[in-house]
């Protein structure tokens, strides 16, 4: 399976991302027009959490609420579970697909998610976003392991929390997903990008590069790589496999102390600029190594290289990675990264997700990746 971030890591509330473990959602009584990320590409009417009338701020305890998300948020899918003597009896939760008018309702839901997921919940951030209001960002990802190939449900997205000033209390709860332009319960595109996640795909039970998912389109996701040592081989084409034997050949023992280094996924070929002038075949070797402790090549044209990891841009598909295939993936990956702001840099990953048994190609997992300059997670 992916290797994601450790679902006990969390990350303090300064650091320039932090990272928990929860879900969230709302209603409102007034509406007004605010414009989500520029992966949804639209307007869409979002509740103001608490009756329009209520005008007086919560003042400075806004913060000790904002902090108390950050200490509360992690506990929502383990047993200690969330405080709910902080929410409203009558806290109304919203997503897409979901809706509950009552705190028994809200722990129903969440319950349910432990039970058929086991849900890694990450809280990016959370802040005040209005006199009454906090919003925050996260990521949830849920293996569905009632299907054989248990499929992952990813969600990325912002939940804005509405505050009864009269008591301090959470009111309302209203999710907005990345991947769906009608947030709006109940919708019906929401439900079918569900579905669409439930597809087979393949993915070896071996280690793969540690990644962290920070968004989650439609179409793409990003996210943010930590750093890995991969051993490569001039290629020549972006889905060739020339080069392979030798790389593979490293991890089997054609090193300087015939040492045995255990497989991973995926296999990556790299091209460094659009022309694909230049290929890499690379393997990523196990997390434990480090390039001081690794032997050294038997082979001159195999190189070992510490990749720092980065933030990039994936789009996954199954099937044989033709070059035809992956160069039109890779143009419609770049065209939508652009259309939303984003900086792509030269060049392109394909990662092979192969299985070393036999496995029907239309369940393969591949993915193409374009690494960015910069990116910012607001």
């Amino acid at each position: 399976m992916a290797t994601h971030l450790p679902n006990n890591q969390i990350f303090s509330r300064n650091s320039h991302l932090s990272i928990t473990s929860q879900q969230s959602k709302l209603t409102g009584m007034s509406f007004r027009p605010v414009k989500l990320p520029r992966s949804t590409g639209k307007l869409t009417l979002k509740c103001s959490l608490v009756d329009s009338s209520r005008t007086e701020p919560v003042g400075g305890d806004i913060n000790k609420l904002v902090d108390f998300l950050y200490e509360d948020l992690p506990h929502l899918f383990d047993e200690q579970g969330i405080d709910p003597t902080m929410y409203d009896e009558s806290v109304k939760f919203r997503d897409p697909i979901t809706k509950h008018d009552s705190i028994s309702g809200y722990l129903f839901n969440i319950a349910l998610l432990k039970k058929l997921f086991t849900p890694d919940f990450q809280l990016h951030w959370a802040k005040q976003t209005g006199p009454n209001e906090i919003t925050t960002r996260w990521t949830m990802i849920m293996p569905f392991v009632i299907l054989p190939w248990k499929p992952e449900l990813v969600f990325t997205g912002t939940s804005v929390m509405g505050i009864n000033p009269k008591n301090q209390k959470f009111c309302s709860h209203l999710d907005f997903w990345d991947s769906i332009k009608n947030n709006d319960y109940f919708s019906v595109e929401g439900l079918l990008g569900v579905i669409k996640q439930l597809r087979p795909y393949k993915t070896p039970d071996l280690e793969t590069p540690k990644y962290q998912i920070l968004r989650r389109t439609a179409t793409y996701e990003v996210r943010k790589y930590f750093p890995f040592v991969i051993v490569e081989k001039k290629g020549e084409k972006l889905a060739g496999s020339t080069g392979f034997n030798d790389v593979a050949g490293y991890i089997f023992g054609k090193n300087s102390t015939k040492e045995k280094i255990k497989m991973t996924t995926p296999v990556f070929t790299q091209a460094f600029d659009n022309k694909q002038s230049n290929i890499s075949i690379q393997i990523v070797l196990p997390s434990e190594k480090d390039l001081s402790s690794l032997p050294e090549p038997e082979l001159e044209a195999l190189s070992l290289r510490k990749v720092e990891g980065g933030y990039a841009v994936v789009t996954k598909f199954s099937g044989k990675p033709t070059d035809e295939v992956v160069a039109e993936k890779e143009k419609s990956l770049r065209r939508a990264v652009l259309r939303d702001g984003l900086k792509p840099k030269e060049g392109c990953m394909l990662a092979r997700y192969n299985d070393p048994g036999r496995t029907w190609s239309f369940i393969l997992r591949n993915e193409v990746l374009i690494w960015l300059d910069e990116f910012t997670l607001e």
